[in-house]
């Protein structure tokens, strides 16, 4: 007789392809109805489950683990881990997982077409045209700022920072300087046409101020009044990473006063709730944490999770383990 499949639980509704190939090992516990439970509720369905696949809303920490001794692997369903507290998953035993690469080059994309959204006033212009305010053409409607041959600053350069940098040099000529907690090899450099500066020079030169680094504590809001201060008036900030890396109430004052021009964001402190002072303004742009949604980008991370579950279970190793370090790079 064969032992019984060991428990998933899936904390929100994902694909079929994702749950028919989990299916295929373990007894799976799912979240139809993609109902967003509460810590309580959270460790309830997590009772006697042996694995589960999260998403980064899912606050895996000390408190969680206690409650739940049978717990053996977590599989994120993100690049970042902030939402998984490292150290008490260490101390209990359980092992994690994220999804690197996969999402890489759509959320670059993503990078490209918000900040060309926030220059060029676009979703600005739609609501303008949409309540019927465009009577005729003006030579000074709306207008933007350039993106070709400006400089591009990228505070943040791994996985997707270089992808972007590649995007803006090669295809829009801009000038692309960096920020990291260190230099690129040299090759790198070349291959993203991307020049190392220090923080304080990157705040200063940037026509666009593109934040592309994982929430940390050491990361929180990096960017606030101080560094809202040396940036351009013209200067655009997008927002492509993680909430909490921003100061949203120094932006909000910042992007009022015209202390810079305008920004879009895509992620927010506490998300999925937004600071009324931005919703407020018509020169920011907003997205709900978008960046990864195309189907396949979102398919294959989830995919990725599901097999590093399947590969803990059947040879006691992740595929992708997440490697903590200082300051993780997206």
């Amino acid at each position: 007789m064969s032992a019984p499949r060991p428990g998933v639980l899936i904390t929100r509704r994902l694909f079929p392809e994702v749950l028919q190939r989990l299916g295929e090992h373990f007894q799976l516990r799912d979240n139809p109805d993609d109902v967003v439970w509460s810590p309580a509720e959270l460790i309830e369905r997590l009772q006697g489950q042996w694995g589960v696949l999260a998403t980064q809303g899912d606050r895996i920490d000390a408190s969680v683990l206690a409650a739940c001794p049978d717990l053996r692997v977590v599989a994120n369903m993100a690049v970042g881990y902030n939402n998984l507290d490292l150290d008490a998953l260490a101390r209990h035993g359980v092992q994690a997982s994220n999804t690197p690469d996969v999402l890489t080059e759509s959320t670059a994309d993503f990078g490209l077409a918000l900040l060309l959204a926030t220059a060029r006033r676009i979703t600005e212009g739609e609501r303008y045209l949409r309540a019927g305010r465009w009577h005729k053409w003006a030579a000074d409607m709306l207008l933007g700022a350039e993106v070709h041959h400006s400089t591009l600053g990228i505070l943040g350069m791994g996985r997707i920072g270089q992808a972007i940098a590649r995007r803006a040099a090669h295809g829009f000529s801009m000038q692309v300087i960096y920020h990291n907690r260190s230099p690129l090899d040299a090759a790198t450099e070349r291959a993203c046409a991307a020049r190392y500066v220090s923080k304080a020079e990157l705040l200063r030169q940037a026509d666009h101020l593109l934040l592309v680094l994982p929430y940390t504590p050491a990361n929180h809001h990096i960017v606030g009044a101080a560094e809202l201060a040396q940036m351009k008036p013209s200067a655009t900030l997008v927002n492509l990473a993680r909430g909490g890396i921003v100061d949203e109430l120094a932006l909000a004052q910042a992007l009022q006063s015209g202390q810079i021009a305008a920004a879009g964001l895509d992620v927010f402190e506490g998300e999925p709730q937004v600071r009324p002072e931005l919703l407020a303004l018509s020169n920011v742009v907003l997205t709900p944490h978008i960046a990864s949604a195309t189907r396949g980008t979102r398919l294959g991370m989830a995919l990725l999770a599901a097999d590093n579950l399947i590969a803990h279970h059947q040879r006691g190793q992740l595929l992708t383990p997440i490697k903590a370090s200082p300051s993780p790079s997206l």
